[in-house]
């Protein structure tokens, strides 16, 4: 354990270590409200703590990364995993060294009783927000460090109870998007706690006398108080039923009498006694005027903070001489980052970044130049934007999804990037200084004083998620970071040899020695179409052509291929041709079809209509071919009928491809018709096929992939993509022929890879920044299977034997 966060010194970005409720708490109690002193143990202590599970089960040894695939309909199988995985918690042991770190700290509040509060960040590119409310309850224990491990093991261990995975499911959220922190605090005597629910409508108060976790247990009816948000004046009161009250018992663990009820999930130790009101006191209400209007005074002051609509839990502390309020949670729909403004979008490539904004009004006015090291601010990017794209640190764009053109180029290029935030160029200005954090989809507009709000937690400490502050012409995050190990705690990155075939999406020569070394087997898709924008100046080929730059550009293109074929061979490097929509390339006047046309005139049947380009493309691999590279091979686009394989085919014998004898012609299988064809296409000619998830789940749903606002139904999850795949990869079988994929799906959805595996998919193909996880991914699937393969055939020889 390298560090405990204390809230007074947490900062913006160590927000997904330590959980929002700590968060929230640190903002405000930085700007001066009471808020009891605490210190968190960080998301990145509880992953350490489950890599170090012994078992020889391979759903407890994947705990840190699996998105545990269970039936939640079936309550047995749910219970029965939900108790293996909490038993295996508690009974393994928490390093010493951690628990004296946290036992020194709190020894010095001199308390007897702590409270652990669990504290949670879901990071994901999901728009849905997660609402943990209730879901994960409070640990409270002596001082002491028997009990400190104890407690910390009972708080983790409610991330895999039954109604835990059952709501991680249900929302879609996998295991690998959760960070559970753990706030300690210490724990005193109250005179009465409760709420503050603040609304449009007005202010309602609840109290009780003691600590505030009989209104949780909901063993009492606390006083309500009614207040005018406007005046603060009592408007009405109602008594309520408060029979019991909390209190800390300063007893030690020997002593304490077993007849105390438990009040919430704590160690068998618990540092909380309960007792009988006087039915004297019940006849009371427990907040005096004074302390009314404290809590209502507190309520003001953070409406300028919070906004109009919040909840606060507090507490009236019972110290020596005084008494003393105290907030203990915040739940706010706002931002509560003081001098931040924020913006929600979808988080589509994740990283932190702080740079200057740089907002365009109208993306079809592409300027000639960008300023570097700015966060391009936009309503949407179309492909031709990629050149300009190399000068940036970040994207936001207002349109878009995770598989928009936005998105892939950020993913690629290594750029944070959040879409779909509504509103962003109206809301940013040119000039202001911006926190992006593409994993959360979030924008923050900093007014304040960027160095302290970004400013580390202690020095020299280097946060797992930290920002990567490119203002200055910083290094691509690519080369500073890989090769990424999926296995840190391994002194090999790489220890298994995959049977499925790992690739990597490229079009960029720029970053080829940034991803050659990665345990990859190819380029499982070379984007033509992104590739030679860096090389046209703007022009579409057809214009070099007309204007007798031919030979010119064939060079050019040749030699750009060449770098990727080099620098890969002898592994296999898939060249997809050009699949360009006009309204993808705006900026490129010579392409035909009509901008209002969804499709448009797209893959190989733009090559019939007009087979000049296509052509040009075929001679510069051959020209790479008769250069000595013969792992070089064509993946035709957008195929829709048989006509088209077969126009292709005898195009790709007349430029003497089909002479070098490793040469493969493959399609993309993304357009639906070819589940009904492949066995057509196979007999055309075709030797694999890639399947392209982005295309095939917008066109099988009938929903656009630039749309933001869509993303709930853009998913490659859906039965229907999910059947098609497995469909496809049963037909390539079927075919002899292999299958690979080499859409967003795998990247985005993780858990998606157990299945291809599965299937027999036969190599699976992803941006450069997915390459670590997808290959950790893909190493689980296949143990897993081995595993099940193995307690088949021991159950079975079993059998055999009785």
């Amino acid at each position: 354990m390298d560090k405990l966060y204390w809230l007074d010194q947490i900062k913006l970005q160590d927000r997904a270590e330590v959980g929002d409720k700590a968060f929230y708490l640190s903002r405000i109690m930085q700007r001066g409200y009471p808020v009891v002193d605490g210190f968190v143990v960080s998301a990145e202590i509880l992953r350490q703590f489950l890599e170090t599970l012994n078992s020889s089960e391979s759903l407890i040894a994947d705990l840190p990364y699996s998105s545990l695939h269970l039936d939640v309909a079936n309550w047995r199988q749910l219970q029965q995993v939900a108790g293996r995985l909490r038993q295996e918690i508690i009974a393994a042991n928490v390093p010493p060294q951690w628990v004296t770190t946290i036992f020194k700290a709190a020894r010095e509040w001199q308390t007897d009783c702590l409270i652990f509060r669990p504290t949670l960040a879901v990071s994901s590119a999901s728009p849905v927000k997660a609402n943990v409310s209730g879901l994960l309850e409070s640990v409270f224990c002596h001082c002491d460090q028997e009990d400190i491990a104890l407690a910390l093991k009972r708080t983790w261990s409610q991330l895999f109870r039954a109604r835990s995975l059952l709501y991680w499911q249900r929302t879609g959220i996998n295991m690998q998007q959760i960070n559970l922190a753990v706030l300690v605090q210490p724990v005193e005597n109250a005179i009465a706690s409760g709420l503050l629910n603040a609304n449009s409508s007005g202010w309602e108060i609840k109290a009780t006398w003691g600590l505030g976790i009989a209104i949780a247990n909901g063993e009492i009816l606390p006083d309500v108080h009614y207040i005018q948000k406007e005046t603060g004046v009592l408007l009405e009161q109602h008594l309520g039923n408060k029979m019991l009250a909390y209190r800390v018992d300063h007893q030690t663990p020997a002593t304490i009498s077993q007849s105390v009820p438990e009040p919430v999930l704590t160690p068998d130790n618990t540092c909380l006694v309960t007792y009988l009101l006087e039915e004297s006191q019940q006849k009371q209400y427990a907040l005096q005027e004074e302390y009314l209007q404290q809590i209502i005074a507190l309520g003001n002051q953070l409406v300028s903070e919070l906004g109009k609509e919040f909840t606060i839990k507090w507490t009236i502390a019972q110290e020596t001489p005084n008494t003393k309020l105290y907030i203990t949670q915040i739940i706010t729909p706002q931002s509560i980052i003081p001098n931040v403004h924020f913006i929600k979008g979808l988080g589509a490539a994740g990283g932190r970044i702080m740079a200057t904004a740089y907002v365009i009004i109208n993306s079809k006015q592409r300027p000639q130049q960008l300023p570097k090291g700015v966060i391009l601010v936009i309503p949407s990017i179309t492909p031709d934007w990629l050149p300009l794209l190399q000068q940036v640190a970040g994207i936001i764009t207002e349109q878009g999804g995770l598989t928009s053109h936005a998105a892939i180029l950020a993913r690629e290029l290594g750029l944070v990037a959040v879409v779909s935030a509504t509103s962003a160029t109206t809301l940013i200005k040119t000039g202001e200084r911006l926190l992006v954090d593409g994993d959360r989809g979030e924008v923050y507009r900093i007014r304040g004083d960027a160095n302290e709000q970004m400013g580390r937690g202690g020095e020299g400490e280097k946060g797992r998620e930290e920002e990567r502050d490119r203002g200055g012409g910083g290094e691509n995050p690519l080369s500073s970071h890989s090769p990424i190990s999926p296995f840190p705690h391994l002194t090999t990155p790489y220890p298994f040899m995959n049977a499925t075939q790992l690739l990597v999406n490229l079009s960029q020569s720029s970053l080829i020695e940034q991803v050659q070394n990665l345990p990859v087997d190819g380029v499982g898709l070379l984007r033509s179409e992104l590739m030679i924008l860096t090389i046209l100046e703007g022009q579409h080929p057809n214009s070099w052509l007309l204007g007798g730059r031919q030979a010119e550009l064939l060079e050019r293109w040749s030699d750009e291929i060449i770098q990727f074929a080099r620098a890969f061979a002898p592994r296999p490097v898939f060249y997809r041709s050009l699949d360009w929509r006009s309204q993808d390339l705006p900026s490129l006047s010579d392409t035909q079809s009509s901008p209002q046309s969804m499709l448009g005139e797209r893959g190989t049947f733009s090559y019939l209509r007009n087979p000049v380009v296509f052509e040009l493309e075929l001679k510069a691999l051959a020209t790479v071919q008769q250069a000595g590279y013969s792992n070089i091979h064509l993946l035709l686009p957008f195929v829709r009928t048989v006509e088209e394989v077969a126009f292709c085919r005898r195009k790709v014998e007349q430029a003497g491809l089909n002479e070098v004898s490793q040469f493969q012609l493959w399609i993309m299988a993304e357009v639906p018709s070819v589940l009904f064809l492949l066995p057509e296409y196979v007999k055309a000619g075709v030797a694999g096929i890639s399947i392209g998830t982005n295309d095939l789940t917008q066109l099988l749903l009938g929903v656009d992939r630039e749309q933001g606002q869509l993303a709930k139904v853009f998913d490659e999850r859906q039965p229907a993509v999910m059947g098609a795949i497995a469909q496809l990869i049963q037909m390539a079988q079927s075919a002899g022929i292999p299958c690979s994929i080499c859409g967003q799906a795998p990247a985005l959805y993780p858990e998606i890879i157990d299945k291809l595996v599965q299937w027999g998919i036969t190599s699976i193909s992803v941006e450069p920044e997915a390459v670590a996880r997808t290959y950790q991914a893909i190493a689980r699937a296949e143990q897993r299977l081995i595993l099940e393969v193995a307690r088949r055939e021991l159950k079975e020889g079993k059998m055999r034997n009785l």
